[in-house]
């Protein structure tokens, strides 16, 4: 091993529907957590693991930090802080699309509050610079220079690919010497069960009114291989549970004879199948837990 060779881990952050899961799946290079229009998508801190011949970037992917409204929000906020205790740099992701607001300035405020505590690099990441024009990113940049003080600026757009590799870069410089932490072609340390959970979610997310996304939980209750199959045409028999907080949002997720849920069982199923390289039966139920998100042991039974 090389001894100039750096790995470590790097937490991106930013308020809910910055770009973050893009961003990572983009570092990574292949898809290794859910992306939604809709906000607050990311509810774990997924592990992304990007190789080069220089650097092993480790990328943990946080929910977005925000002011709560619900126990659930609360823990996620603690998660997310709890995280960047961690690190050894951090990804402060600001959307170019956006002007800055009051959720970047508490988020600017939390960051500046940790280097004082904790020095650690920060990095801002000027995301989806796709979606506006040089003039308009030119200003977002000052903007973001005036937030704080950080190491670097960054603009970069996950989407069209544009100084993906500088990022990786510029947060792989930030990292200690070290030997890789994980071996090639590992792209995430997240469980199976995990990952399809998640799958499940992001395909239930499109397409649904604004209230829903949050009152959405997915747990893989059993995956099992069928038994009496072929050696070389296997088929795991998956069963997943969507939970809600109201009959109302049942009828929603389920829609008109079930047509909606077949949609999200269909899109799911192909993501699941990519993932685990096999044929998958999904069964997909809906249930409803009432108010999970304020409810201690509802959370705790439901992952949180």
């Amino acid at each position: 091993m090389d001894a100039s060779y750096r790995a470590g881990f790097a937490c991106l952050v930013g308020r809910p529907n910055a770009g973050k899961s893009t961003l990572t799946n983009a570092l990574v290079g292949q898809k290794v957590a859910i992306t939604s229009s809709k906000p607050q998508t990311t509810r774990h801190t997924i592990r992304g693991v990007a190789t080069t011949d220089r650097a092993q970037l480790v990328l943990v992917d946080t929910p977005g930090l925000h002011k709560p409204r619900t126990l659930l929000g609360e823990r996620l906020n603690d998660l997310v802080r709890a995280t960047l205790l961690e690190v050894d740099v951090i990804g402060f992701c600001l959307p170019a699309d956006q002007r800055i607001g009051p959720g970047d300035t508490f988020i600017a405020k939390d960051l500046t509050e940790l280097r004082t505590v904790r020095r650690r690099p920060v990095v801002a990441l000027a995301t989806k610079t796709d979606l506006v024009d040089r003039e308009r990113l030119a200003e977002h940049l000052v903007a973001a220079d005036r937030l704080g003080d950080w190491d670097a600026i960054v603009p970069v757009s996950a989407v069209s690919g544009e100084q993906v590799d500088e990022v990786r870069e510029v947060l792989s410089s930030f990292l200690p010497v070290s030997p890789r932490l994980y071996p090639d072609g590992v792209l995430t340390d997240e469980p199976e069960a995990v990952m399809i959970a998640e799958l499940v979610r992001e395909a239930a997310l499109e397409g649904v009114r604004d209230e829903l996304p949050h009152s959405l939980a997915v747990v893989v209750e059993e995956m099992v291989p069928r038994e009496d199959r072929p050696a070389d045409n296997p088929l795991l028999d998956v069963r997943v549970n969507v939970y809600v907080e109201r009959p109302s949002q049942k009828a929603i997720v389920i829609g008109r004879g079930g047509s909606r849920l077949r949609e999200v069982g269909s899109t799911a199923r192909r993501g699941i199948e990519a993932l685990l390289g096999q044929r998958v039966f999904l069964d997909l139920h809906v249930k409803v837990a009432k108010d999970w998100q304020r409810d201690p042991k509802q959370l705790q039974r439901l992952g949180f």
